[in-house]
C-alpha cells in the first residue's frame, strides 16, 4: 500500500525539502501553503516525479480552510499516514516590552493554532480510517528548549508545541496514532542565510553561527515517518554541530 503524507508549509525551506524526501521514499505527498506559486516551485524541483505531489492552497490558521483540505485528502486518497506539521511564522526580533498584540497573534495563530487544527483533523481521520492509525510529526525548534533574544512569540509557540505533542502522543495510543517532535537548529534555507552574517546572542553581541545542510533535517523527518507504528521517536534534536545551544554560549 502506498502511503500518503501531508507536509504543511511545503512551498519553501524545510517543508519543501521534507516533501521531496518523502516523495523519494515512495510516499504520495500533499503539500499546502498560502502561495500557490511556491507550491508549484516545489513540484517543479521534483522533475518527472512531480506527479506524485499534490498542492493545496491553505492557510493553516483558518479552521474552514484546514477542514476543506482534509476533506479533499480523504476524498482523493482515502487515508492519511503521515502529517508533518511544519508551517511556521515569525516576527522580527523585538524586545518583549515592545511587542505588539498583532505580532504576538500572527505568530501564535500559525505556529500553535495551525498545528492544533491540522493535527486534530489528522487525528480524526487516522482514528476512523482502516487500517487505523498514523503518525503526526510536529516541527518544534531549538526554540522549544531555549529562546533567542527578542523572540517571545516564537519561543512561546514552540514551547507550547512540545506540550501539544505530548498530549497528542498520549491520547493517540488507543488508536495506533504516534506523535513525535523534531527540533531543528540552523538548517540552511533562505530564512537562515542571515546567520552567516551574525545573529543576536544572549550576551548582547552579534555573532555568525554555523548552519547545516537542510537535507539532513529532511532525511531525519523521513526516518521518523518510516518507523512502524509500534515505535516512535518522541523527540529528536538535529542541529548544526557547533551552534551555541549546548553549553554556556
Amino acid at each position: 500500500m502506498t502511503k500518503t503524507a501531508l507536509v504543511t508549509g511545503g512551498g519553501s525551506g524545510i517543508g519543501r525539502h521534507a516533501a521531496l524526501a518523502l516523495l523519494k521514499a515512495d510516499y504520495r505527498v500533499v503539500i499546502c501553503g498560502r502561495r500557490e506559486e511556491t507550491l508549484r516551485e516545489t513540484i517543479s524541483l521534483a522533475g518527472a516525479a512531480g506527479d506524485g505531489i499534490e498542492p493545496i492552497r491553505c492557510d493553516v490558521s483558518d479552521p474552514q480552510a484546514v477542514a476543506a483540505m482534509f476533506r479533499k485528502i480523504e476524498g482523493t486518497y482515502g487515508r492519511l499516514d503521515v502529517l508533518f506539521n511544519n508551517a511556521g511564522a515569525n516576527t522580527p526580533s523585538t524586545n518583549f516590552g515592545d511587542l505588539s498584540y498583532e505580532q504576538w497573534r500572527q505568530v501564535l495563530d500559525v505556529n500553535l493554532t495551525g498545528v492544533f487544527l491540522c493535527a486534530q483533523r489528522a487525528f480524526e481521520l487516522m482514528r476512523r480510517q482502516e487500517p487505523q492509525g498514523g503518525r503526526i510529526i510536529n516541527n518544534g525548534s531549538i526554540s522549544a528548549h531555549a529562546p533567542r533574544p527578542g523572540s517571545a512569540p516564537y519561543t512561546s509557540s514552540k514551547h507550547a508545541v512540545t506540550g501539544l505533542t505530548k498530549s497528542i502522543s498520549l491520547d493517540g495510543r488507543a488508536y495506533n496514532i504516534a506523535c513525535g517532535q523534531i527540533d531543528i537548529g540552523n538548517a540552511l534555507t533562505p530564512l537562515t542565510e542571515r546567520m552567516a552574517k551574525g545573529v543576536p546572542q544572549a550576551d548582547g553581541s552579534i555573532k555568525p553561527e554555523d548552519t547545516m545542510d537542510v537535507e539532513h533535517a529532511a532525511n531525519a523527518v523521513v526516518s521518523m515517518a518510516e518507523l512502524p507504528l509500534t515505535a516512535n521517536v518522541q523527540f529528536m534534536t538535529i542541529m548544526a554541530t557547533n551552534i551555541p545551544f549546548i553549553g554556556r554560549g
